[in-house]
């Protein structure tokens, strides 16, 4: 399967289009709608959530409620857009407008000065208006049928946000937990640490300041053998982190221990291993987080993404201004102050698409009905 997305942040629309999905997949679009409207909400967003009520039209690739195997398109219209028209436009631009909307005084930490540099740009808008984490709710959409195609098989995701902006819930959870986390303000399991953590970013927003925050993802009933050993890029770990990674303002990932491997001993941190008649082979730890040598190995697949502040500051940070190069506070755009409750949102659906590919590699299939059949017949 190949996800290709396009689309800018003030822009008319966000596309994506997911070619190799098989025939037969059926598809309800209202999940994804509920999806959307979930990655929209969470404490400390800003004022475009307001705007923009995100619903997806599926304009190629599907007919009466089930995919064609033919290439899937799909499309959010940007409702700001009415308001932006005059400067966002792809075709003649109002000089004035685009001059209104025009950014030199870059903001540190997000892709403006280095964007500008390496494509050319005098005016920051081109870049940021694609750099945008609006982008993500075309890949949340996307993510959506990902995850359809993997529940069909039996597979689960869930997650929840452990930590704002050092606020930290030290708690550990079973899986059947997980469905709870999916309400704001942030997606916390223990309410008690959920409130502190309204307290905090209640103040940062006082003080123009921003925050980030970590969560965790987890992946229930994928079978053992997904990814490879056999070259570093079929890795599943490396695959997953690469999509976690990919996602706008995340700047670590942990696969099950993660980095407290580096205080430990191997004694206690790898999972041994055990054979029962009925379990078949099975282990009592899962440090390992669900992957061993790149692969899957049946246990619950665990990761954790660490999400920066975001880099628009409503106090703005010192900065220079691009044309003139003389000092600046950095410009500010309208922006959240906390979206970790939508990075958990975004964060299944791009473990859900990365999960998606490596069993469309391995088990391929030109029908829904072909692809549970092999699924069905992996040990």
């Amino acid at each position: 399967m190949k996800l290709t997305t396009a689309g800018e942040s003030h822009g008319k629309a966000l596309i994506a289009i997911i070619e190799g999905l098989p025939a037969h997949l059926t598809i309800d679009i209202e999940k994804i709608n509920e999806v959307l409207a979930l990655r929209q909400s969470g404490f400390g967003r800003g004022a475009r959530q307001k705007i923009e009520k995100d619903r997806v039209e599926i304009l190629t690739g599907m007919r009466n409620g089930e995919t064609l195997g033919s290439p899937l398109t799909l499309c959010i219209y940007n409702r700001d857009f009415s308001n932006w028209e005059k400067s966002m436009s792809a075709e003649q631009c109002s000089l004035k407008a685009m001059e209104a909307k025009r950014v030199t005084k870059v903001r540190p930490g997000h892709a403006d000065l280095t964007g500008m540099r390496k494509y050319a740009q005098e005016d920051a808008r081109n870049i940021l208006e694609r750099a945008s984490a609006r982008e993500t709710a075309i890949r949340v959409a996307a993510g959506e049928i990902y995850r359809q195609y993997l529940e069909a098989l039996g597979v689960e995701i869930g997650g929840y946000v452990y930590e704002v902006c050092g606020v930290k819930d030290e708690g550990r959870y079973a899986f059947k937990q997980l469905v709870q986390a999916k309400r704001p303000p942030f997606g916390m399991l223990n309410t008690d640490v959920e409130e502190r953590a309204v307290e905090k970013v209640t103040q940062l927003k006082a003080d123009g300041d921003t925050a980030g925050g970590g969560v965790e993802i987890r992946v229930r009933g994928l079978k053992c053998g997904f990814g490879s050993m056999m070259t570093y890029a079929e890795k599943l770990d490396a695959q997953l982190a690469q999509g976690l990674m990919s996602i706008q303002a995340v700047k670590g990932v942990e696969v099950g221990a993660g980095f407290s491997v580096t205080n430990t001993s191997g004694k206690d941190i790898h999972d041994e291993i055990f054979y029962d008649e009925e379990k078949g082979f099975y282990r009592q730890t899962n440090r390992a987080g669900g992957i061993e040598g790149g692969m899957s190995n049946g246990e619950e697949i665990i990761l954790r993404a660490a999400m920066k502040p975001i880099p628009t500051l409503m106090r703005g940070l010192q900065t220079v201004d691009y044309t003139t190069k003389e000092k600046a506070v950095a410009d500010t755009e309208r922006s959240d102050i906390c979206a970790i409750f939508a990075l958990e949102i975004i964060a299944e659906s791009v473990v859900a698409e990365v999960l998606a590919n490596a069993v469309s590699k391995r088990l391929g299939g030109d029908t829904m009905q072909e692809v549970k059949q092999r699924y069905d017949l992996l040990p």
